[in-house]
């Protein structure tokens, strides 16, 4: 089996700020006035070079979303969703069209169980010089149930998840459908940590370039299952159809 193996710089790691478990510990985001290497901005989002560049033959990049530390994305309003990813995509796609990279990761977690280590909302983007990203995802795992469909753009529940326990896809025809795609994101993040279940605290965004188009994957994250760690064993939970309807029910029929 083909696979990406990724250098990770141990010495940075242990130095990295951490207050999504250590909620006494300072966010480094919030002091504003110490920040440096600002990329650019635009609103209350900055776009910074990550200062602990852990993962080897890569340029890191941090977007920091808000200068509001306890929000997230089911707070913001509409116009700053949509400003936020027509601004991670800006970026996302300019260090794509660069050259310089065999893949380039735009992603998001959120949460303790997500990976991540800061709790102010914020995003990465990180140029890799040696990743196949062919290797990075299957395209049979953005087809799923239709939920919704709305100005070429297709909010779906995977029925080929990444890992399981329900995947939302947003699966656009086009690249110029970013409002919607935002708004379809803030549906599957406030559903997942709103009304999922009382056990989902962390969550993963992901996007993909999959044959030219933009793909887009949200997924709740819980302590992984055993049977994917040791034998990459998938699920596909048997109440995809319920929570369809549940979604469709709060967000869509009004």
């Amino acid at each position: 089996m083909k696979n990406n193996l990724l250098g990770f710089n141990v010495n940075i790691g242990l130095t990295k700020p951490e207050n999504i478990i250590n909620r006494d510990a300072d966010c480094p985001f919030c002091d504003r006035e110490s920040l440096t290497d600002v990329i650019d901005c635009s609103g209350e989002m900055l776009l910074i070079q990550n200062k602990y560049k852990v993962l080897q033959d890569s340029d890191q990049t941090v977007l920091i979303e808000s200068s509001t530390c306890e929000t997230d994305i089911p707070e913001y309003t509409k116009e700053h969703m949509h400003d936020l990813i027509h601004f991670g995509v800006k970026h996302w796609f300019n260090m794509i069209d660069s050259h310089k990279y065999k893949s380039v990761l735009f992603f998001k977690n959120h949460g303790p169980l997500s990976g991540g280590t800061i709790r102010h909302p914020h995003m990465q983007i990180v140029g890799l010089k040696s990743m196949d990203d062919q290797l990075m995802f299957d395209p049979r795992e953005f087809s799923g149930i239709t939920i919704d469909k709305h100005a070429g753009v297709e909010f779906n529940i995977s029925t080929y998840p990444r890992i399981g326990f329900s995947e939302f896809n947003v699966v656009p025809n086009t690249n110029d459908k970013l409002d919607q795609i935002a708004d379809y994101i803030q549906i599957a993040v406030d559903y997942l940590m709103n009304h999922f279940t009382k056990r989902c605290k962390s969550y993963n965004l992901f996007f993909y370039l999959v044959d030219g188009l933009i793909r887009v994957k949200i997924m709740p994250r819980f302590a992984t299952s055993p049977l994917f760690i040791g034998y990459n064993i998938h699920f596909r939970p048997n109440n995809l159809e319920i929570i369809v309807n549940e979604l469709q029910t709060i967000y869509f029929k009004k």
